[in-house]
C-alpha cells in the first residue's frame, strides 16, 4: 500500500520516482515516536507519584530515572567509583603500552587514547572520587559540600541518565527523525540565522543527543566543505545546545523537576535570541566567511523541483530508516553511547566539579567575579542576588557547578534562573568549550570567553522575565 509519492534521494532532476509503502513509513514513524514520547512527551509525575497536569509534569525518562535511583541508591556511588577507575586504568594502559587491540579499534581508540591534558583531568577525577568514597586524607575534598555533594548527589543522577539516554537515543538518531526535521527547517535557518539548512540537524543532534555530537558534526561539515569558517564557528557556539537529558539533570539538581517543560521553553527562547544577536557581534562577526575545503556539492540541500518540504523530508527520513541498524546493532550502538558518556564525561565532571566547588566554597574568587552582576540581578528583582552572583561566572568551567552551588538557595525563582542560565550560557570548558578548541573550528579560548559573557548578558534578562511570570 503506497501512502505517499516521493523522489529518490539525489538532487538530479532526472531522479526516478519511487513510492514509500506502509512498512517503510512505520519503520521510520514508530521508533521516532517512541523516542519522542520517552524524551519529550510530558506526563503528570511529581515527587515520585502521578498527579494532575495542573500540579506539574515531567518526561518519561525522568520517571525511569527516579525508579532506578530508588532501587539502586545504595550502590550507585560505588558504581561511579568503579566506572571512573576503569576509565583511568584503561587510559593509562593505552597511553603507556599502546596496545594494537585498542589503537586499531576506532571506538576504543577515541575513548581511551586521549590527549595528555584530558588524561590528567581523568587522573584528577579518579583521585577526587577515591578520596571522597573512602574519606581519607583530605577533608576539604570529601566534605559534604564538595566531594560528597558530587559523588552522592550529582554523579548517581548522571550515571543513570547517561545509561538511559545512551540506550534510548538511537530511537531519535537512527530512524530518520533528524533528517525529517532537518529538511523542514531548511526554510528557517538561512533567512533567520544566515546558516545552511543542514545546520538544523547539528542543533537537533545536540538538543536530542549531546552538545559534543553537534560540535563533532559541525567540525566534520567544515572539513568537508559544507560550512564556511564563520558558519562553523556560529553553529558550534550557538547551536551546540545542551541536551534535553542534561537539562533534566540540571533542573533535578536544583529540585525543580516539575518545572522541566518550563525550563525547556525558556532555554529555547534564549537560544533563539542569542543565535540572532551574538553572531552579529565580535568575535563571531570578524571570523572569515570562507571555506577551508572546496566542495562542488555545497548546494545539495536544495529541495528538488516539484517537491514539498514535508514530502521530501519524509522521503529522506524513510531513506535513513531503511538503513537503520538491526536489533543487536541497536543494542551495540546504545552500549557504545553509554560507555562514551560514562568514560568520557564522569571523570571530567568529578575533576572540574570538585576544583570548582573548592574554589567556590573555600575562596572568594567567584564572589569577586560575580560582584559586577549583583546590581543587574537586583534590578531584575531576583531574590538572593549576592548568592546567585557566585554562580554566574563559574558556569564557564562547567555547566553543573552553578546548579550545585545554587541548589541550597531558598528561593525557587532564583534556583530556576540559575538552572536556565547555566544551560543557556552553553560554553563550558569541561566539555563543549574544550572540544571546540580541539577541532578545526576557528575559535580561540579568549573568543569562547567573550561569547560566554555575551550569552550571559543577553540571556539573563529574558530568563528573569520568564521566571517572574512562572513563579
Amino acid at each position: 500500500m503506497d501512502i505517499i509519492k516521493a523522489s529518490t534521494a539525489n538532487q538530479d532532476a532526472s531522479s526516478a520516482n519511487t513510492s514509500i509503502n506502509l512498512k517503510q513509513f512505520l519503520k521510520f514513524f514508530i521508533p521516532s515516536m517512541i523516542g519522542l514520547i520517552v524524551f519529550v512527551f510530558p506526563i503528570p509525575y511529581v515527587d515520585g507519584k502521578f498527579v494532575s497536569y495542573a500540579d506539574g509534569f515531567t518526561i518519561p525518562i525522568a520517571v525511569l530515572k527516579d525508579y532506578i535511583q530508588g532501587y539502586m541508591s545504595d550502590f550507585l556511588p560505588l558504581l561511579v567509583v568503579i566506572s571512573i577507575m576503569i576509565t583511568v586504568v584503561g587510559s593509562l594502559y593505552t597511553k603507556i603500552m599502546k596496545p594494537a587491540l585498542i589503537l586499531n579499534n576506532e571506538f576504543l581508540n577515541n575513548l581511551l587514547n586521549v590527549k595528555t591534558s584530558w588524561l590528567m583531568l581523568r587522573l584528577l577525577g579518579a583521585f577526587f572520587v577515591v578520596v571522597t568514597y573512602f574519606q581519607f586524607g583530605f577533608e576539604t575534598i570529601y566534605s559534604d559540600s564538595i566531594g560528597g555533594l558530587l559523588l552522592y548527589e550529582l554523579m548517581p543522577i548522571l550515571f543513570i541518565v547517561f545509561f538511559l539516554a545512551g540506550l534510548l537515543l538511537p530511537l531519535l538518531l537512527d530512524f530518520g527523525l533528524l533528517e525529517f526535521v532537518g529538511v523542514l527547517c531548511t526554510k528557517v535557518m538561512r533567512p533567520l540565522f544566515g546558516l545552511p539548512g543542514r545546520s538544523s540537524v547539528d542543533c537537533l543532534a545536540s538538543w536530542l543527543g549531546d552538545g559534543t555530537i553537534g560540535v563533532l558534526l559541525t567540525d566534520k561539515q567544515l572539513q568537508s566543505g559544507f560550512y564556511t569558517k564563520r558558519e562553523a564557528a556560529v553553529i558550534a557556539t550557538s547551536f551546540s545546545a545542551v541536551s534535553v537529558t542534561f537539562c533534566l539533570v540540571v533542573i533535578s539538581q536544583v529540585k525543580l523537576e516539575s518545572y522541566f517543560i518550563n525550563m525547556i521553553g525558556v532555554v529555547a527562547l534564549c537560544g533563539i535570541v542569542c543565535a540572532l544577536i551574538v553572531p552579529k557581534l565580535f568575535p563571531l562577526s570578524k571570523i572569515e566567511d570562507a571555506y577551508i575545503t572546496k566542495n562542488d556539492e555545497v548546494d545539495c540541500e536544495a529541495i528538488p523541483e516539484g517537491r514539498t518540504l514535508f514530502n521530501y523530508g519524509l522521503h529522506k527520513a524513510v531513506q535513513k530508516a531503511e538503513k537503520s541498524p538491526s536489533f543487536f546493532t541497536f543494542l551495540n550502538d546504545g552500549l557504545k553511547n553509554i560507555l562514551d558518556m560514562w568514560i568520557g564525561i564522569l571523570p571530567i565532571v568529578m575533576a572540574i566539579g570538585t576544583l570548582g566547588l573548592i574554589v567556590a566554597e573555600k575562596t572568594p574568587v567567584f564572589d569577586y567575579l560575580g560582584m559586577p552582576f549583583i546590581p543587574l540581578l537586583e534590578l531584575l528583582n531576583i531574590p538572593f542576588a549576592a548568592e546567585m552572583s557566585k554562580t554566574i561566572m563559574v558556569g564557564f568551567a562547567d555547566m553543573f557547578l552553578p546548579a550545585i552551588i545554587g541548589s541550597s538557595i531558598e528561593s525557587e525563582l532564583t534556583r530556576f534562573v540559575i538552572a536556565c542560565l547555566s544551560v543557556s550560557q552553553l560554553i563550558y570548558m569541561s566539555e563543549v568549550g574544550g572540544l571546540i578548541l580541539g577541532t578545526k573550528i576557528p575559535v580561540s579560548f579568549f573568543q569562547l570567553l567573550v561569547i560566554f559573557l555575551l550569552r550571559t548578558v543577553i540571556s539573563l534578562p529574558i530568563i528573569a522575565l520568564c521566571a517572574h511570570m512562572i513563579f
